[in-house]
């Protein structure tokens, strides 16, 4: 999705939380989100459910992430996050900060925060809701979610499931409290 240059910019919120920014991740029981550039698990469901999630909105990634993609995520708008001058992200527009991203978001809330770990970071104190996956085992990897207060967030759903190879893990979602 383009950008209207002759458009006027969005005003930047920088310290405003955004009612309408959600993360999603799946997420080992010691932290771990990834591996080498990739996830260290293989869960059907929870692609499905990602894909599910996050059609028809905007998808906010580092620059790791977007490179472990094949392409543009299809059917949203597809936003990397880069300090890099000049990087370029076929198919995606290119920000320079979450908060830049943000102001590009072109489709209907929620905007879906994807990865990586710094990225995950920032939006954290954001985000009004999570939609992690919660996996019941540790796995060995090198980006790990960030940690976060849980006392200052709500669970309002969870659905317990097993996956491929007997894999015990969780669909949970949060909303921020208060």
């Amino acid at each position: 999705m383009s950008v209207d240059p002759s458009a006027p910019a969005r005003p930047r919120l920088s310290g405003h939380r955004f009612p309408d920014l959600a993360i999603i991740a799946a997420v080992a029981s010691n932290g771990v989100i990834g591996v080498a550039g990739g996830l260290p698990w293989h869960l059907s469901d929870d692609l499905k459910r990602f894909r599910t999630l996050t059609l028809g909105h905007a998808v906010i990634m580092g620059r790791k992430t977007w490179e472990s993609l094949r392409g543009p995520l299809p059917d949203r708008q597809n936003i990397v996050v880069t300090s890099r001058a000049g990087y370029a992200a076929p198919g995606a527009e290119v920000a320079t900060g979450l908060d830049d991203a943000l102001a590009r978001v072109e489709m209907p809330p929620p905007a879906f925060c994807i990865g990586g770990a710094d990225l995950y970071r920032a939006a954290l104190p954001q985000a009004s809701s999570l939609h992690l996956t919660e996996i019941a085992r540790e796995f060995d990897g090198d980006v790990v979610f960030p940690a976060f207060d849980r006392a200052a967030w709500h669970e309002v759903a969870r659905e317990a499931r097993t996956g491929d190879g007997d894999l015990a893990y969780a669909f949970v979602t949060y909303e921020r409290a208060g």
